[in-house]
């Protein structure tokens, strides 16, 4: 039976829906994980049934809002027009920081409850790749770099990000020195191990 959730919405129960979901998003971050459902309701200003028929757990509505927030704030970061490499792919990383910063607690919501979408992480990553192909047929990035590096600089600078700098200035410096160390070197870097990281790992 196909679930409320996979359906097309009325325009009335679009906007419930998108109400939802930024209540949800906005619960999540400013009042902690453990937020219930009854909560994000009362904060989208709908009916706990309402809630109940668009997302029937608390995993579903997870799932959805971390699709929400992945698709609207973290992948356009990797989208790039620009005409410098270099500038593209390290300015693509910075918003990216900035933006996983501003939503560590869905992200981990996602990660503890195994919602995130494969093909959404995927995506983001393809779109990676594409400016790392550009910056590496420049020559202003080691040649041996792949989008498994990439992802290591994000969780690598994600640890540097603490609630006592609120303003992101330990990310933006630890962020600049290890973007120092894509630039091209005189001696390749140790190979890695063959086996890939889980999708979510970034």
């Amino acid at each position: 039976m196909e679930s409320e959730a996979a359906r097309p919405l009325r325009a009335d129960a679009a906007r419930n829906h998108r109400r939802i979901l930024d209540a949800a998003a906005a619960a999540f971050e400013e009042d902690g994980p453990e937020s219930s459902l009854e909560e994000i309701a009362a904060r989208a200003g709908v009916g706990v049934a309402t809630l109940y028929r668009r997302f029937r757990t608390r995993e579903q509505l997870i799932r959805a809002v971390f699709e929400d927030v992945f698709s609207a704030e973290i992948e356009p970061t990797a989208w790039s027009a620009g005409d410098d490499p270099w500038a593209d792919l390290t300015g693509a990383l910075a918003r990216a920081i900035d933006a996983i910063s501003a939503r560590q607690v869905i992200l981990g919501l996602a990660r503890e409850t195994s919602a995130y979408d494969v093909e959404t992480v995927h995506r983001y990553g393809r779109a990676l790749e594409r400016l790392l192909d550009r910056a590496r047929d420049a020559g202003v990035v080691r040649p041996e770099l792949t989008v498994r590096d990439l992802s290591a600089v994000l969780v690598m600078v994600m640890a540097t990000v603490h609630a006592g700098d609120p303003a992101g200035d330990d990310r933006r410096r630890y962020l600049a020195l290890v973007l120092d160390g894509l630039r091209p070197g005189r001696e390749r870097l140790p190979a890695g191990s063959v086996t890939e990281p889980a999708a979510d790992s970034a």
